[in-house]
């Protein structure tokens, strides 16, 4: 039996989304079709292992950002992945999974640990997270907070 397709939901280039299980929510989120993988702001970033599984240790924006609260966070390590950042060095980053929501819709995603504190949005939303689930429209502008 064919699964019936879900409908795409229409976001603009720039979005607000929620991280419930991070307890992060309304995060300024640049919507970039030519990246693969989604990025999420952070410091602090230690390897460490729970009953010998990869861990990490990390905090999530920095204290410039109105959501900072100094609060560690320590996550599985989904994996490991080499990235190539915005001025093109790759990088090895940390990749974690956690849910994300947008325009009312919740699912699933990953989310590479980056330093993204010399750029202008904590979140990048990459063509992974996005794929088969949305339409963007780059004249557009938090389409999300005007459909909630």
């Amino acid at each position: 039996m064919k699964r019936k397709k879900e409908s795409k939901t229409l976001i603009g280039r720039r979005e607000r989304v929620n991280f419930p299980d991070l307890g992060l929510f309304n995060i300024d989120a640049k919507v970039d079709t030519g990246a693969y993988t989604s990025a999420i702001h952070c410091s602090d970033v230690a390897k460490t292992s729970i009953d010998g599984k990869p861990y990490v240790k990390f905090q999530l924006l920095d204290p410039t950002h109105p959501d900072y609260d100094h609060r560690p966070f320590e996550l599985p390590v989904y994996k490991e992945k080499r990235i190539k950042s915005s001025i093109g060095v790759i990088q090895k980053r940390i990749i974690i999974r956690t849910k994300m929501e947008i325009a009312g819709r919740a699912f699933l995603t990953e989310l590479s640990l980056a330093d993204r504190s010399k750029m202008e949005y904590p979140v990048l939303l990459g063509r992974k997270a996005l794929k088969g689930k949305f339409i963007v429209d780059v004249s557009l502008l938090n389409v999300s907070s005007q459909t909630n």
